[in-house]
């Protein structure tokens, strides 16, 4: 049984990866992916930064890498789960949850990560992406193949925070920041021409996400200021 309205192209899963490849490029360009000078430059995240009024630094680095590696990893990440989730949830959905789900990382990390630390990539953005698959499940409770995914990407964000305990280099807090966006909104905005929770629930959802946003970037300007 179909209970999608599919949009078959993942036009801005598309889109997407070939801006973070020419950003990329640019970086490497003018002095290298992983020169602390050259992110700086770009925009990658310094909490320090953020704190002095470089707001757009929670923006900037879902579309930064550092080093080869990292961009491939996340490249092919986001082309996978891109091509599945983009044709359910639709273009803009896909979009404003890739966005706001790299803020909401990047949030968490300036309310609870070092101040001295750099930070850049994706991986934000993947983990709400990840999340929506949770939420969907929660929505269509009774769908084998949607619970199926949700339970395969829980365990994904699972096993993917516990690694980042044990590694050096990782911003844990983004990830569950990231993941805590995707999972609210994905409840909230749904999916297009399709059965939605109740209206109050996703306006409760929204509503939260800004709330979150807004305790997080307060918590960081205190913590840092």
């Amino acid at each position: 049984m179909q209970i999608f309205s599919r949009q078959n192209k993942a036009y801005v899963t598309w889109t997407l990866l070939a801006i973070t490849i020419v950003v990329f490029l640019i970086e490497t360009f003018i002095g290298g992916s992983q020169k602390y000078s050259t992110l700086i430059l770009m925009g990658a995240k310094t909490n320090w930064l953020v704190q002095a009024g470089q707001w757009w630094r929670l923006f900037t680095p879902i579309f930064l890498h550092i080093g080869f590696f990292h961009i491939l990893m996340n490249g092919f990440t986001l082309l996978y789960v891109g091509q599945v989730l983009e044709p359910i949830i639709g273009h803009w959905r896909f979009l404003a949850i890739y966005l706001v789900s790299g803020v909401t990382g990047n949030l968490a990390s300036f309310a609870f990560g070092a101040n001295n630390a750099i930070s850049a990539g994706a991986s934000t953005s993947l983990f709400g992406m990840f999340a929506v698959f949770l939420a969907l499940a929660a929505i269509y409770r009774e769908n084998r193949f949607i619970i199926e995914l949700g339970k395969s990407f829980l365990a994904l964000i699972v096993i993917n925070l516990l690694m980042d305990l044990t590694m050096s280099g990782i911003d844990i807090w983004g990830h569950v920041g990231g993941a805590l966006g995707g999972l609210l909104l994905g409840y909230g905005l749904s999916v297009p021409k399709s059965r939605r929770p109740k209206m109050i629930y996703r306006i409760i959802s929204i509503i939260a996400v800004f709330a979150i946003a807004y305790f997080m970037y307060a918590k960081g300007m205190i913590v840092y200021g």
